[in-house]
């Protein structure tokens, strides 16, 4: 069943993507075992008749639903993948560099594997409230944080160093009294607004949140000389937190879509990514 279903989405999402006009088409699983039966079953399969596991809001809902996928959305991406393992969903769509932390040998999910099927590509970037000088205060620190090497050196502590960004060159100006930074600096916390999200923001053995994302967070709060506190959101509600002051900033991994740039006032990218799909 397992091979039935993995060669039904290869041969699914090659249909569905040479409809769309996509130049990418996925490499296919080439399993000798497929009965004759099977074969002609996954021939007549579209990728419409799967079910692929989406988090909520994500960049993955939204090229899943730019491609007409049937989908069932979850809270986070490590969702999706439990959908997947559980079979309850035939294959989830998640962030590459996800993918390349939490599912395959000698992870938690060794029995889920990545298609070779891109979606897209993107990047990731640090979300603030629209109009906060915090996101410059930010460029500056990850600038910094590049030129002398600490950015990668975190990154490889999370093997994501491949995917950093070169950050250009940037200073902060003298912070405005009204602004985001003075406030941070004045109640003495910065909060995070993150999901469980490996290698970005994950829980360590004795419960600490670690990751590249909460990592770099880390270093930002250092450098403004304030605790941070990081606090798992309702992804689909992440402006709502930015703008209630639930949360000072949004730093999990997140795509740099059109709507986010036009809700939030966002960093500079920092990382590359894609979405991709993977299944059993």
């Amino acid at each position: 069943m397992k091979k039935m279903l993995s060669a039904m989405l290869a041969m699914a999402m090659m249909f569905s993507l040479a409809a769309c006009g996509k130049k990418d088409q996925p490499a296919g699983s080439q399993s000798g075992a497929q009965s004759g039966s099977q074969s002609a079953s996954a021939s007549q399969s579209t990728a419409e008749e799967l079910t692929y596991a989406v988090e909520a809001g994500s960049a993955g809902e939204e090229v899943a639903n730019e491609n007409g996928f049937k989908t069932v959305s979850v809270e986070t991406q490590a969702m999706a993948l439990m959908e997947v393992d559980s079979g309850t969903a035939d294959a989830a769509i998640i962030d590459l560099l996800m993918a390349g932390a939490m599912v395959g040998e000698g992870t938690s999910y060794p029995d889920i594997k990545v298609t070779d099927q891109k979606l897209n590509s993107e990047e990731y970037g640090v979300g603030c409230r629209k109009g906060s000088d915090l996101a410059a205060y930010i460029n500056a620190v990850m600038a910094e944080a590049y030129a002398d090497g600490a950015m990668e050196e975190l990154a490889k502590t999370y093997g994501v160093q491949e995917a950093i960004l070169e950050q250009p060159e940037s200073a902060y100006p003298q912070a405005d009294a009204a602004g985001d930074v003075a406030y941070i600096q004045g109640k003495g916390k910065l909060i995070v607004g993150i999901t469980d999200f490996e290698p970005m923001d994950y829980k360590a053995a004795d419960g600490s949140w670690i990751g590249f994302d909460a990592d770099m967070a880390k270093l930002v709060a250092e450098k403004l000389g304030v605790d941070i506190e990081f606090v798992e959101i309702d992804w689909d509600r992440k402006v709502d937190e930015l703008d209630g002051k639930g949360i000072d900033v949004v730093w999990n991994g997140m795509t740099l879509t059109e709507g986010v740039k036009a809700a939030m006032e966002c960093t500079n990218a920092y990382c590359e990514n894609a979405q991709v799909v993977v299944t059993k």
